[in-house]
């Protein structure tokens, strides 16, 4: 099933040679094709970031390289209620992408304690603050063994483009941004705007009054909004949901870890096995250990 999805990807994209910069609203053909109005993506360039592009401080969303984000909740699969688990540990892993060194998230989702998909998200910070977006790649597993993955990432992956997942600077009746592009086969076209600032959220890490509520969406479920609840200072401590968002997923922040030692260098290890596994974007430089200093 790997090698089916890896062809079909290498058939659908080729590894760009150069990023792509400068224009402002640029509007990639596959978007004009998929949808009735062209996507606006963000203006990304090089030139947006520094050499602390991975020191990752932005008041709402702090990525801080071994803290470990733990959430539970629930989801709609097929009709019924599925337990899940999410574990989201910020690695000291980093990786250049499109000239940006960005840092490594390990994603792990767990349905009743079952594994059923890894990621590894890349993000990095810009000079005002802005968390970029620069791409992922994700693994899926069934009862008892590995499916298959998929990657998609600026500059490697043709037409695709980094996006801001938080921005510096976060005001209700803003227009809304993305949060990434990626064509087809992949199909990523999240957006997000600001619902709310100032909101309360009470979930079992804690009790949170000065709370940003983003709400995400995208052109293959209109209609449909995941509602991210950012604590000052915390993170993300909430997922929601409103619409007719198909899979109704509610997560809360449980409990937050800071990995040391053996800790941060078992998952550290875990996190290369999949970045082994994601040939497809072997131009790039491998990821590395985070310097101290960054």
């Amino acid at each position: 099933m790997f090698v089916l999805i890896v062809a079909l990807l290498l058939g659908a994209c080729s590894l760009a040679e150069s990023a792509t910069t400068g224009s402002t609203e640029a509007t990639p053909t596959e978007a004009v094709a998929e949808t009735s109005e062209p996507l606006r993506l963000e203006n990304f360039d090089p030139a947006l970031f520094d050499e602390s592009s991975t020191t990752i401080d932005n008041q709402w969303w702090p990525l801080t390289p071994g803290t470990q984000f733990i959430y539970e909740g629930f989801s709609i699969e097929n009709g019924e209620k599925v337990a899940h688990r999410i574990v989201f540990t910020v690695t000291d892993l980093t990786k250049e992408i499109a000239g940006v060194r960005t840092l490594v998230i390990f994603d792990r989702d767990y349905q009743d304690d079952r594994l059923v998909e890894a990621e590894l998200t890349f993000f990095a910070q810009d000079r005002e603050g802005n968390v970029w977006h620069f791409g992922q790649y994700r693994e899926t597993y069934d009862e008892t063994e590995f499916v298959g993955g998929r990657v998609w990432l600026q500059e490697y992956t043709e037409g695709a483009r980094a996006g801001i997942m938080v921005q510096a600077d976060p005001r209700p009746n803003t227009p809304d941004y993305s949060q990434g592009y990626a064509p087809t086969p992949f199909n990523w076209t999240d957006r997000a705007r600001v619902a709310e600032l100032g909101a309360k959220a009470s979930v079992a890490y804690g009790s949170f009054d000065d709370v940003l509520v983003i709400e995400e969406f995208n052109a293959e479920e209109p209609g449909a909004f995941q509602l991210k609840y950012y604590a000052r200072g915390v993170g993300l401590v909430q997922v929601g949901w409103r619409g007719s968002d198909p899979n109704q997923e509610e997560l809360e922040l449980v409990e937050i870890v800071k990995l040391e030692g053996d800790a941060l260098a078992e998952v550290r290890a875990e996190a290369l096995e999949l970045e082994a596994r994601a040939y497809l974007y072997g131009r790039t430089p491998p990821a590395e250990v985070l310097k101290t200093g960054n």
